[in-house]
């Protein structure tokens, strides 16, 4: 990777999975003149339960500086001012802040005169998806795209991530789960339908490494890609790992669908609509050639490699 800028004053919004190991990995890079600082509750810095407590000190111990701060509970001029002395801001707050805090958290960088902005957009290609899917909460990355490329005071780099490569694992997902004693991998719409993974612990390193770059990247969307894999590839490692046949099971989009407006108004919702929404296919993948990492020339991890940590019986 190239040499770290000069960047000087950084804000990370946030500090659950991908906030922390963007977080670890600026602290790696960043130059003596650096300073990083992170945006947390108020709540989470007075009163943190034990494992926040053990979070906050891993925190503390990468030399970062705490600012109290609430997305939601704020105006977006407060939340102006709070980012006013900042360089550069990363927001990795995602959509369980909410609808409305995506653009909300924009406006408010664009208010404060902040130099350059990564929003979140850590996850598909939006522009390639369009309005309208089935996934609502993605409209509004598209709405923050066009008011950051309707300006020119700030600049902005979007990390397009894919997947996280966790949640693909994640039994809730559907994709790969344990039941009643054998491995079972869904496709979502077909198993020659292909989805782009990224590790959290990669996306961070990947960010990070964009973030010092010099010349750094201005005003584009970036991609990464741990990997670009089919549903039917996914089945196939998974068989590799384990030794035996998994259950292989397709999807449909019209099964997911049916299943999506069963949903409406229960819990299950949110996650019935990235089903549909992966199920689609429609810029859920992108070739790894393609990608920021590639480009640079860095390792990163494939499914192989995590599916060898996160399978388990």
């Amino acid at each position: 990777m190239a040499s770290p800028t000069t960047t000087k004053n950084i804000l990370v919004l946030g500090a659950g999975e991908l906030g922390t190991s963007i977080l670890t990995h600026l602290s790696a890079l960043a130059p003596p003149t650096t300073h990083i600082t992170v945006l947390l509750r108020p709540s989470t810095l007075s009163s943190p339960s034990a494992s926040k407590a053990a979070e906050l000190s891993h925190l503390r111990s990468l030399n970062l500086s705490f600012l109290p701060g609430d997305i939601a509970t704020s105006s977006t001029s407060e939340l102006a001012t709070l980012f006013k002395p900042f360089h550069t801001i990363i927001s990795c707050l995602g959509f369980a802040s909410g609808p409305g805090s995506q653009i909300k958290i924009a406006t408010a960088v664009l208010e404060a005169g902040v130099k350059r902005y990564f929003p979140w957009q850590f996850g598909v290609d939006y522009e390639v998806v369009g309005r309208g899917s089935a996934q609502d909460l993605w409209d509004e990355q598209l709405d923050v795209r066009d008011l950051l490329r309707a300006q020119s005071a700030t600049e902005w780099v979007i990390v397009s991530t894919g997947l996280f490569m966790s949640f693909l694992f994640e039994p809730s997902f559907g994709v790969i789960e344990f039941v009643e004693g054998e491995w079972v991998v869904r496709a979502l719409g077909g198993w020659e339908n292909r989805v782009t993974v990224t590790t959290p612990e990669d996306i961070g390193r990947l960010t990070a490494g964009i973030v010092f770059e010099e010349p750094g990247a201005r005003n584009e969307v970036l991609f990464t890609a741990g990997e670009t894999v089919s549903y039917g590839e996914v089945a196939e490692i998974v068989e590799g790992l384990i030794g035996r046949k998994v259950r292989r099971e397709v999807w449909t989009v019209e099964r997911l669908e049916r299943e999506l407006k069963e949903q409406r108004g229960k819990e299950g919702e949110t996650m019935a609509k990235y089903r549909v929404a992966f199920a689609v296919g429609k810029g859920v993948s992108w070739e790894k050639e393609k990608s920021w990492n590639w480009k640079q020339g860095v390792d990163v991890t494939s499914v192989k490699e995590y599916a060898k940590r996160a399978l388990k019986e």
